[in-house]
């Protein structure tokens, strides 16, 4: 077996060269753990609005498709659907725009949803729908 003899001043290494170490500092570790903590927790309070949008879409919809024949008929279907629908809470029957085109009813809907993030740092989205 042979056995290779390194001078003085000179490092043996065994087959591969020094690598210089690649990766993040507890810094890094500590702003990017921080940054996505808060994306977690702006993510975790706008879900419940976009599903609320969503819910009153479907709702919209679904009483443009059965074609009432009046305004109040509408707007009555609709507050039957928020007795059911517990998560409908932005937006009442009195802020539905109703009109007819072409003989076809169409529904629209606008309104603004103010999300606490903390402190006195709030969100505000603005949605807006209408039938299809």
């Amino acid at each position: 077996m042979l056995r290779r003899q390194s001078k003085p001043g000179q490092r043996c290494h065994s087959g591969a060269q020094a690598r210089s170490q690649r990766g993040i500092s507890l810094l890094g570790l500590l702003f990017w753990g921080v940054l996505l903590a808060f994306g977690g927790v702006v993510i975790a309070r706008v879900i419940p609005t976009v599903l609320e949008f969503y819910t009153i879409q479907r709702v919209v919809d679904r009483i443009a498709a059965a074609n009432p024949a009046t305004v109040p008929a509408v707007r009555a279907e609709f507050e039957r659907a928020q007795q059911v629908e517990y998560s409908m809470v932005s937006i009442s029957s009195q802020d539905l725009v109703i009109s007819k085109d072409n003989e076809k009813l169409q529904i629209s809907f606008a309104y603004d949803k103010q999300v606490d993030l903390a402190g006195p740092v709030y969100l505000l989205i603005k949605y807006q729908g209408k039938s299809r």
